[in-house]
């Protein structure tokens, strides 16, 4: 016990941050139930680059190490949970689930569960310009956090942490078309076969103003994958996608991309 009240102290420490935000990792460490044995590690998890930078600090001491590490030990764990939920599943189709699951919106989605925003030291300009609930500062977050726990804690901790938080709920994602970023999955598709890109160019607008209908083309060397249409580029281009996956995943469609 005297061990654990020297580690909470820890978190007092002037030069890492406030008192306020120090009460804050308290209450993080108990709401993921897990306890720093170095809570410095939790603060350098929770530090973003703008609070670095306002307070003269250097940006080595931010969280984009951590993140960098959490990163890889996230796709460890989840891989490991695919593979051995998923037995009938070929590569292809667990790298879909892997890219849906470690996504930067369902990530963000899980910190914001977790309230994580809330425990992050961002710059006063950062925090007034709502990055509390910036989708990429919670996911890179939420990255962050389970780096600091592999360093504190090692690989179960680790992996409880995102079992719980992250895998409890990977069938109900996974289940959630909505949750699919079609023009990510495509690119990482095409990438894994050839180092092209895919171009999506609008093909025509029709209707009015304010109820337009975009078609757009997506294509890969010249050679048009998909086609889809929507209200604005955006939608079309994941209905273009959405369909150039649906052709790409046929052996024969595969062969002409590679």
């Amino acid at each position: 016990m005297k061990r654990l009240l020297r580690g909470m102290r820890r978190v007092f420490r002037r030069d890492r941050v406030s008192p306020a935000a120090a009460g804050s990792l308290e209450e993080l460490q108990r709401a993921i139930g897990i306890w720093f044995q170095d809570s410095d590690r939790l603060s350098q998890a929770l530090t973003h680059r703008s609070y670095l930078g306002e307070n003269g600090r250097s940006p080595v001491d931010s969280n984009e190490r951590m993140e960098f590490l959490g990163d890889s030990v996230l796709e460890l764990v989840v891989n490991e949970f695919l593979y051995r939920r998923y037995t009938d599943s070929r590569e292809g189709d667990l790298t879909k689930k892997r890219s849906l699951l470690v996504s930067r919106s369902i990530l963000a989605e899980r910190a914001l569960y977790l309230d994580l925003g809330r425990f992050m030291l961002l710059s006063g300009a950062e925090d007034e310009s709502g990055g509390r609930q910036r989708e990429s500062i919670l996911a890179d977050g939420y990255e962050a956090l389970v780096g600091a726990i592999y360093l504190d804690q090692g690989l179960e901790p680790a992996r409880r942490f995102i079992r719980d938080s992250l895998l409890a709920t990977a069938d109900s994602i996974l289940a959630d078309l909505s949750n699919l970023n079609f023009k990510s999955l495509l690119q990482e598709h095409v990438q894994s076969h050839s180092r092209s890109q895919p171009r999506y160019r609008v093909r025509s607008e029709t209707g009015p103003d304010h109820e337009k209908i975009f078609l757009v083309d997506v294509m890969v060397r010249g050679q048009t994958l998909g086609s889809g249409s929507g209200r604005n580029k955006k939608e079309a281009e994941q209905s273009a996608a959405r369909d150039a996956l649906s052709r790409v995943e046929s052996d024969d469609a595969r062969g002409e991309i590679g």
